[in-house]
């Protein structure tokens, strides 16, 4: 926990969360007109255009954005000074914002925030008709300003939200990366997979390559349409790479060349597809001859990335795994890892949710695995009741009991569970970062003094 001498960061922590943003229930702040892309560029001008000093990987997509930045950051790492930039936060703001795996530490965020207040104020008054810098511009601008200071090399910038107007699109990247599309944030990026794949095809760049993971016909025409239009090379999955094999022994067969032996560090079956769209990047950006980085920097970087609060087994005797299956999608391959990669005896499932979710689909999921389910709700103002979530369950012909907090529930189950039997907690990563705050995992006493 910070001390009390980090009154300078509470002040940041308070600045960045007082400009409204999305992941603070504001989702409409996604600005149709495109200001916000204007606001973060004036930004970036006033801090001296910090984002030409970086190489950039650009990533955009539903699911395994996070993942797929997280396996590409820890392969760059092994051999260049990199910075990982992503969203949301488990515990600290300053998990966002990575160098070699290091968040930004509380000084040097501290700092960073007093440098933006200024120029922050200063353009609130000039620029008529742009509106506020939102939060996610700010941690956008931050993050590069930071990854250009301290001399790294390469930038892996995960979207927000989106892709066409989001706040990182400001860049130009080395190359982009699209991952597995879905329905998500549907009232902002349209309801159908071609609005949503003509969305997060708007980080395509004129000339920039492109790799993308496996999609539906109907978002592939968008994505190669646009790919085409802009004279972007797209290398497509299963048509210009595939993988096979298992988490244990990957083969990824790249664009360019072959890659065998691989060790996948992250649970479940999933993990395999964003894994070898890492390595498929990694491969284009050896051809290209921008990196210098062997076989056994990939294996390195595959082999010991982390990615906290995806999958993530945080004690054993009895087996304590959390993830933040927030969707339907996400939920049924949290079902798979469940039933592939780990065995138990029974399951003890404790689910919390955030009221906008398909609660049915999630449930639907998760519900025929589980001996015993307790409900509950994260601190978050948008979290669902667990009555809703009791419900639901009920028309599994589950009798779900309520707690009023994670805590009560680990409390509860972890006194009934045996060695031989699994405590799963899932439902958002609002609730995944209460659970690793009452266990005591790494990186919870990182946790800011703001909400």
């Amino acid at each position: 926990m910070l001390g009390p001498e980090t009154d300078p960061y509470r002040a940041a922590l308070e600045f960045l969360y007082s400009r409204a943003n999305y992941e603070r229930g504001f989702l409409g702040s996604l600005d149709p007109l495109g200001r916000g892309l204007e606001r973060t560029t004036q930004l970036l001008k006033r801090l001296g255009w910090p984002q030409d000093r970086l190489k950039i990987v650009h990533i955009a997509g539903t699911k395994g954005k996070g993942s797929v930045a997280a396996m590409v950051a820890s392969v760059l790492w092994t051999r260049y000074p990199t910075g990982l930039f992503t969203s949301p936060h488990l515990h600290t703001f300053r998990e966002r914002i990575q160098v070699d795996g290091s968040p930004i530490s509380p000084v040097t965020f501290s700092r960073l925030v007093a440098q933006l207040r200024s120029i922050v104020a200063d353009l609130d008054g000039q620029a008529e008709g742009l509106g506020r810098l939102t939060t996610f511009e700010l941690a956008t601008a931050l993050g590069l300003l930071h990854f250009a200071r301290v001399g790294a090399e390469w930038a892996v910038l995960e979207v927000g939200l989106g892709g066409r107007l989001d706040a990182t699109n400001v860049v130009a990247p080395e190359v982009a990366i699209i991952t597995s599309l879905s329905y998500d944030h549907t009232q902002i990026l349209g309801s159908t997979l071609a609005q949503i794949a003509a969305e997060k095809a708007g980080i395509i760049k004129p000339g920039v390559p492109v790799v993308c993971a496996p999609q539906e016909a109907e978002a592939v025409k968008v994505i190669e349409e646009r790919a085409r239009a802009l004279g972007a090379t797209l290398l497509l999955a299963d048509r210009d790479w595939s993988w096979s094999g298992s988490r244990q022994n990957l083969t990824v067969h790249a664009p360019f060349e072959t890659y065998g032996g691989l060790e996948v560090a992250l649970l479940g079956p999933h993990q395999l597809e964003n894994a070898a769209v890492a390595v498929a990047t990694i491969d284009l950006l050896r051809a290209q001859q921008r990196v210098d980085l062997g076989r056994e920097e990939i294996r390195l970087g595959l082999k010991q990335v982390r990615w906290p609060g995806r999958v993530e087994i945080l004690r054993r005797n009895p087996t304590v795994v959390v993830d933040g299956a927030h969707n339907g999608e996400s939920a049924e391959f949290l079902a798979r890892t469940l039933k592939g990669d780990l065995t138990y005896n029974r399951l003890f499932l404790i689910l919390g949710t955030s009221a906008d979710k398909d609660i049915g689909a999630i449930v639907g999921a998760l519900a025929p695995l589980a001996d015993f389910v307790g409900v509950t709700r994260s601190r978050h103002p948008r979290a669902a009741p667990p009555e809703v979530l009791a419900r639901e369950f009920a028309r599994f012909d589950h009798a779900a009991r309520i707690f009023p907090e994670v805590g009560a529930a680990l409390g509860e189950f972890l006194g009934r569970a045996g060695p031989e039997d699994l405590i799963c907690v899932t439902g958002s990563l609002y609730l995944v970062a209460e659970a690793r705050e009452f266990l005591g995992a790494p990186g919870s006493e990182e946790k800011d003094p703001v909400p």
